[in-house]
């Protein structure tokens, strides 16, 4: 397993209990599948670049985990089809 660093923007003007619902979904794709220290950090509603969807401000989420390959490829897959999330990036870091 790889350590990678995984970083979501969500829509802004998702309803608070919605966007918890979101991370914790996508967080239960990664310990389903095997992965370990799963670390959430929430930076919350930051200003984008550049805008995205016509939104110029998104809901930032960083995620640090230890994870085989078939749950970052799932995760990957589920945020590509998601509405709701308008950016991710997934990173691989150093052997865990």
């Amino acid at each position: 397993m790889k350590r990678y660093e995984i970083m979501y923007i969500i829509r802004p003007n998702l309803e608070e209990q919605t966007r918890k619902n979101l991370i914790e979904e996508l967080n239960k794709i990664l310990t389903n599948l095997g992965s370990e220290e799963v670390k959430v950090n929430e930076w919350g509603i930051k200003d984008l670049a550049y805008e995205i969807a016509d939104f110029s401000k998104g809901y930032y989420v960083v995620l640090d985990v230890v994870a085989p390959k078939e749950a970052i490829q799932e995760l990957d897959r589920v945020m590509k089809i998601r509405e709701d999330v308008i950016r991710h990036i997934v990173i691989a870091r150093d052997e865990a």
